[in-house]
């Protein structure tokens, strides 16, 4: 006989789990597809990854803003990647597929630990995102502005590495997907110029690594951390999300809201679930992994479309 414990246990990994695995790797396979042959395709997307991979076959989209900022170049096609992913499925491609995402959940899976943020530290925790996302617009728009105005090279030099995007250098995902392997293959194919150049970046070189470590870390114990307090992505999003097409519903015919909170409990993302509206809620953290609709025992809770 199956207890309820393990009837819970079966339902948080449901089948839109093993289905949203599936497509997160085959996201993955699909923006490194230069590693397995396949050809570039003109596409960037409003995910986590890097415009510095030899292999890649398909882009990041606020990465690309940054660098055709710091060309004076007017980012139309990343901003209408953002603006038409968010309008026809919110922030789904950070839960289903955001490369930096699949590397969160796997660190969260292998972990297995889990440290609660109180609610209060997560309330400005939140809003972490926004600044950063801020900051890096204020400095790629200045360089822009100045650069179309005839008088920016003084200050795109001083910038250094940085005019080309403050996330772009310091982003844990270009340090993940870029920096490592392009170094990794730097030192298996020519050693001297490797040790050449790492030493001329090193300072910058351990203020990646460290970076990239913390916010590992901190995924390990925190859910989705990165994508809930730093990502700027996030940030884009989180706003557009509001609009969206796409949202969740849930059924008050089902829902015993009243003694249960598994939905809750299983949302990455602290989305505050039963306090929404039933009928259709759009939340800017929500991302759609539907966690919540698999932890539901009544399944009360489905993706909605108007």
């Amino acid at each position: 006989m199956t207890t309820p414990q393990e009837t819970k246990s079966k339902s948080s990994f449901g089948n839109m789990q093993v289905a949203r695995r599936v497509v997160q790797v085959i996201s993955f396979v699909l923006f490194i597809g230069g590693a397995f042959g396949l050809a570039t395709l003109p596409v960037v997307l409003p995910v986590m990854f890097t415009l510095g991979l030899e292999q890649q076959a398909m882009g990041d989209a606020f990465a690309m803003i940054q660098v055709m900022l710091g060309e004076a170049i007017f980012p139309w096609i990343p901003l209408a990647a953002f603006l038409l992913v968010a309008a026809f499925l919110g922030r789904s491609l950070c839960g289903w597929v955001c490369p930096f995402g699949l590397v969160q959940d796997i660190v969260r899976f292998i972990s297995r630990k889990k440290s609660d943020v109180s609610p209060r530290t997560h309330e400005w925790l939140v809003y972490t995102k926004y600044s950063i996302m801020a900051g890096i617009l204020i400095v790629s728009v200045s360089l822009a502005a100045m650069l179309a105005g005839g008088n920016g090279e003084g200050f795109k030099s001083a910038l250094g590495v940085f005019a080309s995007g403050p996330l772009n250098v310091l982003g844990p995902a270009d340090t993940l997907f870029a920096l490592i392997p392009n170094g990794v293959g730097m030192l298996i194919n020519n050693t001297d110029v490797f040790m050449a150049e790492a030493f001329t970046v090193m300072p910058l070189l351990w203020i990646r690594l460290v970076i990239l470590g913390l916010v590992i870390a901190f995924a390990a114990y925190v859910p989705r951390s990165w994508c809930k307090y730093f990502c700027p992505h996030g940030a884009i999003l989180a706003f557009l999300n509001r609009f969206s097409f796409l949202g969740l519903q849930r059924d008050p015919l089902k829902c015993t809201k009243a003694g249960c909170n598994d939905c809750v409990a299983a949302c990455p993302m602290n989305v505050p679930i039963l306090e929404l509206p039933w009928e259709k809620f759009t939340h800017p953290e929500c991302i759609y992994c539907l966690k919540c609709r698999d932890a539901c025992p009544t399944k009360a809770i489905k993706p909605k479309i108007p």
